[in-house]
């Protein structure tokens, strides 16, 4: 039996629904906006947390209000059926596609949260899995010109924290031995894969060189690969990652060579049957996982929390929580491994 076989037939009773705006300036210098999404029915509620990048997007949606038709009674797997003859958006969205599958992410981890708790049981018991610790990195870029600051101010406060870096062209000499010295640094981001964001990065060989070089046991994640740099990066290609390309299995299998490792983002993956379905495929194939959040400023922080913890707990998992996403972190945040938190019913942590 398939991982999304033992949730897809959850009864599910859906009354009404209702949309929550959310709000936080983040550690990367913007104003991020998230939609909490609270499905209602039979005395309970279902929570989920739509992590669309574009303010717009919300912003129109949250003034839509709820105009779905979802009530009714589902499964899990007829909900997941319905949900896709829906329009989500009712204008279109600002990144098409992607935005899409991070909108579906959020009403099936509503509506697989409220079938739980009607149920009664919480997710690990119903896949038959245990939480585990879970360990965790700090996802960080250091500003233009960038300096060691991002990184000491937390290390003072948090001497433990471990960092997933965003390099990029402008990091000198200094700047990296400042950074090896801390220790800290457990994986590097290329963001190669990204065009027309503020995050991207020229596919430069002498640039993933020096910055792959300074760090001989990070994971490298995201580079573009060029035939130049491919043919620079192959003695490194245990430790190459893959993060913004992976939205469903297909895109695993075309990679340019088979991954030790990949980021299954929930959101990325666009509902619940891939996500399950591709931690099945990975686990079978002895692919590592670890999970990468959205800037989630509510409930879906603690659902990528949860699912990081019963599948790659040991990873370096970029699913820190939130307190860490703001310019500076309060003092009082858990360390990394966090403990097992899962609610008593539905798919919640904490």
């Amino acid at each position: 039996m398939s991982t999304y076989d033992l949730v897809a037939d959850l009864p599910l009773h859906i009354d009404g629904y209702e949309l929550e705006g959310l709000v936080q300036n983040v550690s990367s210098d913007f104003e991020r906006k998230t939609t909490i999404i609270r499905l209602r029915g039979g005395g309970e509620e279902g929570v989920g947390e739509d992590v669309v990048y574009d303010a717009v997007d919300h912003e129109i949606a949250q003034k839509a209000g709820p105009t779905l038709a979802l009530a009714g009674e589902w499964t899990i797997r007829s909900f997941s059926e319905h949900l896709a003859t829906l329009d989500l958006f009712p204008e279109p969205a600002e990144r098409g596609h992607v935005s899409q599958l991070y909108r579906v992410w959020a009403y099936e981890s509503s509506a697989l949260d409220l079938a739980l708790r009607q149920a009664g049981r919480p997710l690990h018991a119903v896949l038959g899995r245990e939480p585990r610790p879970l360990t965790f990195v700090v996802s960080l870029r250091l500003g233009e010109p960038p300096t060691l600051e991002p990184v000491t101010r937390r290390l003072e406060r948090y001497p433990t924290l471990r960092f997933k870096l965003d390099p990029t062209p402008s990091w000198d000499a200094e700047l990296i031995a400042g950074l090896i010295a801390t220790g800290s640094v457990d994986s590097v981001d290329f963001k190669g894969l990204y065009e027309g964001t503020p995050v991207d990065n020229p596919a430069d060989p002498d640039f993933y060189l020096r910055v792959v070089a300074a760090f001989p046991d990070a994971w490298i994640e995201d580079p573009k690969l060029t035939p130049e740099i491919d043919a620079a990066l192959e003695p490194h290609r245990d430790r190459i990652t893959w993060d913004a390309n992976i939205h469903s299995i297909a895109d695993i299998e075309a990679l340019p060579f088979a991954p030790r490792m990949v980021n299954l983002k929930p959101s990325r993956l666009g509902g619940i049957k891939p996500l399950f379905d591709a931690y099945d495929y990975t686990a079978e194939r002895g692919i590592g996982a670890y999970g990468g959040g959205q800037f989630e400023l509510g409930v879906g922080r603690g659902q990528i929390q949860y699912l990081a913890s019963i599948f790659h707990p040991d990873t370096p998992n970029d699913t820190s929580p939130s307190g860490f996403h703001v310019m500076d972190p309060p003092p009082g945040l858990p360390a990394s491994p966090l403990p097992p938190a899962p609610a008593a019913t539905g798919f919640r942590w904490g």
